[in-house]
């Protein structure tokens, strides 16, 4: 059986960041007196937004992971362009407190959507025997 270490490593790392998005969504909740929905707050839209954009994008860059350590195209160029894909998630996430798009917020979408198309070509590249 594989041993994975990079996938359970990012699975894990993802977890703890989607947590870390969702509390900081609760002190905004309460802060906002908002039991439903964003209640008309700014920043507690942001926040949900932030974690709503987290879920959009983790799922497709993790399963790509998986898939290639699964396949034997694991190593430190994974293991690196994961790293750099959830540091941009984290970015992202910070950079969503601002009301304008920030260096935070566009080095956390180019830190997600350059290892995201990485991954993605470098998985169909191996489901065709290229590499």
């Amino acid at each position: 059986m594989p041993q994975l270490p990079i996938s359970l490593a990012a699975f894990a790392i993802a977890a703890f960041i989607n947590l870390w998005l969702a509390i900081r969504c609760g002190k905004a909740r309460i802060e906002a007196k908002a039991m439903h929905g964003d209640g008309g707050h700014p920043m507690l839209l942001k926040r949900m937004r932030a974690q709503a954009n987290f879920v959009e994008y983790t799922p497709f860059a993790l399963l790509l992971v998986l898939g290639l350590e699964l396949s034997d195209h694991s190593g430190w160029p994974l293991a690196a362009t994961a790293g750099i894909f959830l540091l941009g998630r984290v970015s992202h996430g910070l950079g969503m407190d601002a009301d304008v798009a920030g260096p935070l917020r566009q080095a956390g979408m180019a830190m997600t959507m350059l290892p995201l198309l990485a991954l993605a070509i470098v998985a169909l590249l191996a489901s065709i025997g290229v590499i």
